[in-house]
């Protein structure tokens, strides 16, 4: 999923910065999900099956958010400035692509796993989608389901004060994954009641959180929530859980790369995430059979570590570039995609050449679209978070940590 970034300055081919590296793990997932969902309408000859370019994609994105947002949070050191940064940074663009996705609904019918009624609305609302069994408009929104319920896990930590013990989270997540593949079928909590019950928790307690009245009540209740809902209400509980301990592991590494905590977590935490789908009661599907799962794993972290070596060095400015693009290419790639398919008609039997220039055309223009969302969409939203905040009165120190 694509990941918001916290503060990133481009790299170019003379500064190396401390961050370029994290956009260029974004461009590589967000161009990894692309291939995903590309090849198979388009090229299906050149998609891969000993690994699944998808979960690659969505697993760097889920690590360099670990990695990040818990610092983000910390370094501002105040749970009302990360929250208003992460609206102004998440919903401008992901309403639009819902509006984006009913308007075209006249043409292509939204998917059908999408409720017609309140019930998506309020899941709509949340982000939390997929741990309250609602079908996103767009196929992809899916992941941030994920992202939610890690920020508002990693703000009730912060506000407890327990948030340096992420390399605990990630092997308790882990463990919890195998655990829960092993007991649950399918999600406990079902019906339209679970998301419109979690709405209204999540938008009294982020009132709370961002007004500063009853913070810490309110940020605990929305943790608590999110917990509950990840592996009871999720529509693949044990993955859910999996992907909290990909992500708390990405917390581990940075603890590590700051000299507060070690790389054992992390190790761990990947042998449980890899072991977690093998006895699991929902482990039918081909990309969770162990050689694929196991290398994708393998190729997401490699990936991750690779840059990461690198993050002192000069990077490719394309990669960076797609970085910043990468929240609109996500989010815009899949509805653009059912576009392209109904105007061109099924590509699957095509000459290769047509295949490949249908491809060549059709990442360009998302490339395109994309960079005009973020240039006149995303840009914009995030300097105008940056005024709101600026305009609103500096908290007091105690205020700032949540007390």
């Amino acid at each position: 999923m694509p990941t918001p970034r916290a503060t990133t300055t481009p790299i170019t081919t003379g500064s190396p910065t401390r961050l370029g590296w994290l956009d260029a793990l974004r461009g590589i997932g967000a161009m990894a999900v692309l291939a995903e969902h590309l090849l198979p309408w388009v090229v299906p000859s050149l998609r891969p099956y000993w690994f699944n370019l998808g979960i690659y994609g969505i697993f760097v994105f889920f690590l360099v958010s670990g990695y990040i947002i818990p610092t983000s949070l910390e370094r501002r050191g105040d749970v009302r400035a990360f929250w208003l940064s992460r609206i102004f940074r998440l919903y401008p663009l992901y309403l639009l692509v819902i509006g984006l996705v009913v308007v075209m609904g006249w043409w292509i019918p939204v998917r059908e796993a999408v409720p017609r009624d309140a019930t998506a609305v309020a899941a709509h609302a949340t982000m939390l989608l997929d741990v309250v069994g609602v079908g996103g408009v767009a196929d992809t929104m899916w992941t941030l389901s994920y992202e939610m319920v890690f920020y508002l896990l990693v703000t009730a930590l912060f506000v407890m004060g327990a948030h340096r013990r992420s390399g605990v989270a990630a092997v308790l997540f882990g463990v919890a994954a195998v655990v829960v593949g092993l007991v649950l079928a399918a999600a406990p909590l079902r019906g339209g009641w679970v998301a419109m019950v979690s709405c209204a928790i999540f938008v009294v307690g982020l009132t709370c959180v961002i007004s500063g009245r009853l913070r810490t009540a309110a940020a605990c209740a929305l943790g608590l929530m999110a917990l509950v809902l990840l592996p009871l209400g999720g529509r693949t509980p044990w993955f859910g859980v999996a992907i909290l301990a990909v992500m708390f592991a990405g917390t581990a590494i940075h603890r590590w790369e700051e000299g507060s905590g070690g790389l054992w977590p992390v190790a761990v935490t990947t042998v449980l995430v890899a072991l977690a789908p093998i006895w699991a009661i929902q482990g039918g599907w081909w990309w969770v059979q162990p050689s694929v799962w196991i290398t994708t794993i393998a190729l997401a972290g490699a990936t991750f570590a690779g840059v990461m070596a690198l993050r002192a060095r000069r990077l490719p400015r394309v990669l960076v570039r797609l970085g910043l693009i990468s929240y609109s290419l996500y989010l815009l790639h899949h509805p653009m995609l059912k576009l392209f398919i109904e105007i061109t008609g099924d590509l699957r039997w095509s000459p290769l050449p047509v295949q490949l220039l249908m491809a060549a055309v059709f990442v360009t223009v998302i490339l395109l679209a994309s960079w005009l969302t973020y240039r006149f969409v995303e840009k914009p939203m995030q300097l105008l978070g940056r005024r709101v905040l600026g305009a609103w009165s500096a908290p007091a120190a105690g205020d700032r940590h949540g007390r």
